[in-house]
């Protein structure tokens, strides 16, 4: 697997998915080339000078929007914003929206969860009440 420094740059970000940072990490240990030139990409880092890709990752400006990301959920996007959101999340697999559509989900299903109880509990609160009026 080669190893781009556009790689080391988002490893260093966590960036990536936890295949990708795995396999990164066993290549860090192994071979002192990656090793010294992820050093030297820290070291950039630390001197303030910064690539564009670096820079468009760490402010994330491919990332959709939380909002963009439930309307994915829902399946209420354009093909085109589809596709894209879809690419980014599942091929790409960037960790912090993966994160976030995870989250979405599990929310989605917490809130159908809490209508149904709050509906049993609407629907029983009523027959005891109109059982209390007939008698």
């Amino acid at each position: 697997m080669e190893i781009t420094d556009a790689d080391l740059e988002a490893y260093l970000e966590e960036l990536l998915p936890p295949a990708e940072m795995t396999a990164i990490e066993l290549r860090i240990r192994d071979d002192a080339t990656v090793l010294e030139r992820l050093a030297a990409i820290n070291g950039r880092r630390d001197a303030g000078l910064h690539s564009v890709g670096e820079i468009w990752r760490r402010m994330r400006l491919s990332c959709p929007s939380r909002e963009q990301l439930g309307s994915y959920l829902l399946g209420v996007l354009d093909d085109g914003h589809l596709a894209f959101i879809k690419q980014h999340v599942e091929v790409v697999g960037c960790r912090l929206c993966v994160a976030n559509v995870e989250d979405l989900h599990r929310q989605q299903q917490e809130s159908g969860e809490a209508v149904r109880t709050r509906r049993s509990k609407y629907f029983q609160s009523t027959a005891a009440h109109l059982r209390g009026k007939q008698s």
